[in-house]
Formats: C-alpha cells, sequence, structure tokens
C-alpha cells in the first residue's frame, strides 16, 4: 500500500537531514532530503511547511516543500509570524539606538513587533515610564523579569499559536525568559560579564522549540548582524513608522534640513521623540557615506 503524504514542520535541518514534526498528530520524525532538491539547489529551512512520507518508524522522505509565506536570512527561518525584540536597561544597558536598528531590521522584513522590556525589577517607574512614552504608541510592550516571573503569563499569551522568532542583544535574557515560560525547554543560560555589560552568546544554531502552552519560538542568537547597508536611505525613513512622510513640502524629503519638513516639525513638537530622531539620522548618516565610498 503506497504510503500517504502527510505535512510537518521543520524544526531542525543538518546537511542532508531534517528534523520535522507532524503537523497533525506532533510526532516528530527523521526525515532524508530527496536528491531532486540537490540539483535544483532547492535547500529547506527551519520553519517551512513540507509535505513527506512516512518510511519506517520515526524516519521518512521529504516530497515537497511548500511557498513560505516570508523568510528571514538572519537567523534562517520561513513562516514567521512576529518577531520579539526583547531589551533591557540595565544589566546590561542597551542603548535606544541599537533597540532601534533592530526594529528597522525588522521593519525591513515587514514583519510585526512586540518589544519585551526585561529585568523591570532592576528599575524604576520614572525609567519604565521614559520607555513607554518612546515605544508604547509604536509597538506592543510586554515589561518583565524573568528572575520575577513578572510578566510571564503576558508574554505566553502573546506567543500562543504563533512562530516567533526572539531578537535582542547578548545578555538582556532571552533564553531566561523562554525557560520561565516554559521550564521544559531547559535552555542554556549565559552569565553577564560585569566588565564588558555584555552577554556571552549561548545560542548557536536556530532550532524551532515547541512552547507547550501553545506556539513556537526560535532560539537563536537573534539577528546574527545588525548591519543595515542593504537598506536604501528614502527606504529608511520608512521604518520609522511615526514619521508622516506623505505631509512634507518634498515628496523625497529625508528630514534633514529640507524646508517645510514636516516630520522635524513634529519632532520640535515632541510628537516624534528626540531620541528616535537623533537614531534615524545616525543610521542616515551611515547609510549615506557607505554609499559614498
Amino acid at each position: 500500500m503506497k504510503s500517504e503524504r502527510k505535512f510537518a514542520r521543520v524544526v531542525k535541518f543538518y546537511s542532508n537531514l531534517l528534523v520535522v514534526e507532524d503537523l497533525e498528530n506532533g510526532e516528530r520524525l527523521l526525515c532524508k532530503l530527496r536528491g531532486k532538491f540537490k540539483k535544483q539547489g532547492i535547500r529547506p529551512i527551519v520553519g517551512d511547511i513540507v509535505e513527506y512520507l512516512h518510511i519506517v518508524k520515526n524516519e521518512g522522505v521529504i516530497e515537497n516543500i511548500l511557498n513560505r509565506n516570508n523568510e528571514l536570512k538572519k537567523p534562517s527561518v520561513a513562516n514567521v509570524d512576529q518577531v520579539v525584540i526583547v531589551t533591557t536597561l540595565e544589566k546590561p544597558q542597551v542603548p535606544y539606538d541599537i533597540l532601534d536598528r533592530f526594529i528597522v531590521l525588522v521593519e525591513y522584513e515587514n514583519l510585526p513587533i512586540v518589544i519585551v522590556l526585561n529585568k523591570v525589577d532592576l528599575l524604576s517607574q520614572e525609567e519604565i515610564s521614559e520607555f513607554e512614552s518612546i515605544y508604547g504608541k509604536l509597538y506592543p510592550i510586554i515589561k518583565t523579569s524573568a528572575l520575577q516571573k513578572i510578566g510571564v503569563d503576558e508574554l505566553k499569551d502573546k506567543l500562543h499559536g504563533k512562530v516567533s522568532v526572539f531578537a535582542g542583544m547578548s545578555g538582556v535574557g532571552k533564553s531566561s525568559l523562554l525557560n520561565a515560560i516554559d521550564e521544559n525547554l531547559k535552555l542554556r543560560t549565559g552569565e553577564i560579564s560585569e566588565k564588558l555589560e555584555r552577554g556571552k552568546h549561548t545560542t548557536t544554531a536556530a532550532e524551532l522549540l515547541r512552547i507547550s502552552s501553545g506556539g513556537w519560538v526560535v532560539d537563536t542568537p537573534g539577528f546574527a548582524s545588525l548591519e543595515i547597508s542593504h537598506i536604501q536611505p528614502i527606504e529608511l525613513r520608512d521604518l520609522f513608522v511615526e514619521f508622516d512622510n506623505e505631509k512634507c513640502f518634498f515628496p523625497d524629503c529625508l528630514h534633514v534640513d529640507e524646508p517645510e519638513c514636516h516630520v522635524k516639525r513634529l519632532v520640535e513638537k515632541g510628537k516624534i521623540p528626540e531620541s528616535r530622531y537623533e537614531s534615524y539620522l545616525k543610521f542616515l548618516t551611515e547609510l549615506e557615506e557607505e554609499q559614498a565610498v
């Protein structure tokens, strides 16, 4: 009797072997790739939905890779529903422009963003309020402490039924948060270097992890690079979602020294936070200098 094709999600990828999880019964199998994929130069990635044939025991063979809804390059993940950017204001103190750089990279991929402000047990209400005044109108913010179990249930609800990529600087507590959400994950966590105030990378390769309460997370080193050189200056302004580019006098206004710039007026009135505008100018100068070389 001929085996029936089934659908599964790729949760881990080796050179020619895939660990997949059946979408219907949750069974995990180790699947080989047909030779045709190599001949056609097609390579599956974590998050792909595939068709497979069950061969024997927990082994199978991949017959087809379905079209992707989206694809992140670094980390290499397909069919992502949202990116959870984890940041901290203490231990380590992540500058706002670093958070803005993460935001720009995710906005460029046109993916929904959730911001997690972790280690809030180390912060004053004033510090939290300032952070919320900058980002609260732009993106959902979840305030958490993996140590004190603050905001863990709220974050768990946000992850339910979705494929989420966690991103953020080393040491902000991504793995600790995931362990707090589901203790069965048992992810390794790095120690913070007091001298460098940077964490040691503890995650080495993309893997799709199922959360017991529902949903998937990709435990990766986050965005392997914060490089933005692939973005054009005119594109950059659209990645700052609070900029009202359409109301500027010049349609190609870059909001630097052009006359009748609506965005600069919004900054002067305090409707666009200065830190966000400063990040924009910093990134714009960086892109223009690279293109001038």
